[in-house]
């Protein structure tokens, strides 16, 4: 999974239905070419080429209105391709990739500004060959320079996620006049084709008279569906709907990207921006605090039905949302220390008193999904993690792993006891209420960094928790692109932050966990890690030749990250929080992977003269 721009599949497994044809196969010397409007990973795509519209998109809904959505922070560049900048909201809608990532299938992807997919039984390469009508917003075509240069460009320019992610895509060449061939370093990576489809493709002449590299509040030309109408740096921007956009008429993109205008505006902190939703200076938003939903909503609007409410499950998985240990710093270096300060986080007194029972505690780093880890590991496992032995934590062999579990009532004298054997066995003794290292003197403490407010309520009783054991933490609380900026600099000592997954990882595992990644500014390897035997098993599952050894991989990997104690996991929700202003029409019914896709939506005129009325 990627991000920075990079609309990266929500690729789930399930059981496709296989209705579309299959590709075209041809013959060319040993090997079979397949050739087909689509690719799938497993199987075979669902949807054929003829297909009039997805089954969760209103093809005649219409067209027009005007949406307000919130941000918060600030915002000081429109390039969203590089590290030094700080986005705004919404702007990597401007920039097509080669194709769209289906929202109901695993893995699956069709041509977007590709026309066409092409690869060989062994998947070596792949290439696209693109739509005549594929056009930038000033009309000229997109063309196969303009992908050689995004790939190129975005690998050694951009921001480092690109270049680990497209690390094993060794080049993009010519292959006619309008097709272009990647050819990959190796044919063990079954996903690269899905990979190279994801490429953002960048105008290369727009780019030829400017500095790739520089912040910039310039709008690189672009071909997305949204361009740029108006800007006041770091307060709000406006997206408009470009009326002859050329992929219009694609059938996944009927029914979508309907409203006229798209309008971010950005405040200080989540508190504020709930406020201007309420108030109606918003749309649309989803609700990611607990007690906003729980107990927040019980107002005039939501009672008379002008402001409606939604909890829609989803399958997505879940990933994980942590408080992360930077293992750069020497105090977190020893696992028995990392265990006993995530041993003091009481979720369960947390779940009580501040999220009102509405969450479910992280116990994996893929949750919600067949690739969690369970249980002991099974015979098939045990065959990918027995050559790792005494590489890695011996629990991983027999120990299901489990956070300490509390009744809830803030009693945490079980959780302590087990914190303070640890510490000891890591060097550690408390003397005068102080946890020190015996060695050196030095007290253990550390930073807590936030970049929302509404989560000091959740760390603060954690800071309480840790005093019982001798150990310090202090909590600062920074605006976003303070934020980001630590983050990229490796600057702090425990940060609240994610891990994103979809079911299909790959590539992306090397950017949160490699070694490479460990020294890289502005990887996502936030933690630090560099780790022979997770270098590895990241490079077996990446290396999966089927499903099945991609589920029994990710599962010895997952097994592996945890018992490290590399973070303190915090909790998950299997539906989404959506509140909006009735003003809206939505599909009948929703993506499997997708359960909101907002661009959906529309505006009903009806509902919208009747909301003003109210």
């Amino acid at each position: 999974m990627v991000g920075s721009g990079l609309r990266r599949r929500a690729v789930l497994a399930g059981t496709v239905a296989l209705t579309a044809a299959p590709a075209i196969v041809r013959a060319q010397g040993s090997q079979k070419i397949h050739v087909s409007h689509g690719f799938a990973m497993h199987g075979t795509p669902k949807y054929a080429a003829d297909t009039r519209v997805p089954d969760y998109v209103n093809p005649d809904a219409p067209k027009g209105g005007a949406v307000k959505l919130g941000a918060r922070g600030s915002f000081d560049s429109l390039h969203p391709f590089i590290l030094r900048s700080v986005p705004a909201a919404g702007i990597g809608q401007l920039w097509e990739p080669l194709c769209w990532t289906s929202r109901d299938e695993a893995s699956t992807e069709y041509g977007l500004i590709a026309e066409t997919i092409e690869w060989p039984e062994d998947r070596s390469w792949v290439a696209f060959t693109l739509r005549p009508e594929a056009r930038w917003h000033d009309g000229s075509p997109i063309t196969v320079e303009d992908v050689i240069f995004s790939l190129d460009i975005l690998k050694t320019k951009g921001s480092p996620n690109f270049a680990f992610y497209y690390q094993d895509i060794e080049k993009a060449e010519a292959a006619g006049p309008r097709k272009v061939r990647f050819v990959f370093r190796n044919t063990v990576n079954r996903e690269l084709p899905l990979i190279a489809g994801e490429l953002p493709i960048l105008p290369s002449k727009w780019w030829a008279s400017r500095d790739f590299e520089k912040v910039s509040l310039e709008a690189a030309l672009a071909s997305g569906p949204y361009r740029v109408d108006q800007v006041d740096p770091g307060r709000s921007i406006v997206y408009r709907r470009v009326a002859d956009w050329w992929a219009r008429d694609l059938w996944f993109n009927k029914g979508r990207n309907n409203f006229e205008t798209i309008r971010y505006d950005y405040y200080r902190d989540s508190t504020v921006i709930f406020e201007a939703f309420k108030a109606g200076e918003l749309d649309y938003r989803t609700e990611n605090v607990a007690r906003n939903w729980a107990t927040a909503y019980d107002i005039p609007s939501v009672r008379e039905g002008r402001l409606k409410r939604a909890e829609i499950a989803h399958e997505l998985p879940t990933g994980m949302q942590c408080f992360a240990f930077n293992t750069r710093r020497d105090m977190f270096k020893d696992r028995r220390v990392r265990e006993a300060i995530a041993a003091m986080f009481d979720f369960e007194w947390s779940n009580r008193n501040l999220f009102h029972g509405l969450y479910t505690r992280n116990v994996s780093y893929f949750g919600n999904s067949e690739l969690a880890s369970s249980g002991l590991p099974s015979a098939e496992e045990l065959k990918v993690l027995e050559p790792f032995r005494g590489k890695v934590p011996d629990e991983v062999f027999t120990r299901e792993f489990r956070p300490p579990v509390t009744d809830g009532s803030g009693n945490v004298r079980e959780q302590a006891r087990r914190a303070l054997a640890l510490l000891r066995e890591a060097g550690y003794e408390v003397r005068e209420g102080r946890a020190v290292d015996t060695k050196t003197g030095r007290r253990l403490g550390f930073e807590m960094l936030l970049n929302d407010s509404s989560f000091e309520r959740v760390v603060l009783p954690f800071k309480q928790n840790l005093e019982r054991i001798g150990v310090e933490m202090t909590v600062r609380t920074i605006d976003t692109a303070q934020f980001a900026r630590r983050a990229d600099d490796f600057d702090f000592d425990m940060m609240i932050t994610g891990f994103g997954q979809s079911l299909s990882p790959g590539n992306e595992q090397r950017d949160f966990w490699g070694s490479k990644a460990a020294t890289t500014r502005g990887s996502r390897n936030t933690v630090g890690i560099a780790d022979e035997a997770i270098d590895r098993l990241v490079d077996l599952l990446i290396s999966a030749p089927d499903r099945e050894s991609l589920i029994v991989r990710t599962r010895a990997l997952d097994r592996v990250l945890l018992w490290h104690h590399f973070v303190v996991p915090n909790w998950h929700n299997s539906r989404a929080f959506v509140a909006y202003w009735n003003r809206f029409g939505r599909p009948a019914k929703t993506a499997r992977y997708s359960p909101v896709a907002f661009d959906t939506w529309w505006l009903d005129e009806a509902l919208d003269r009747s909301l003003k009325r109210g």
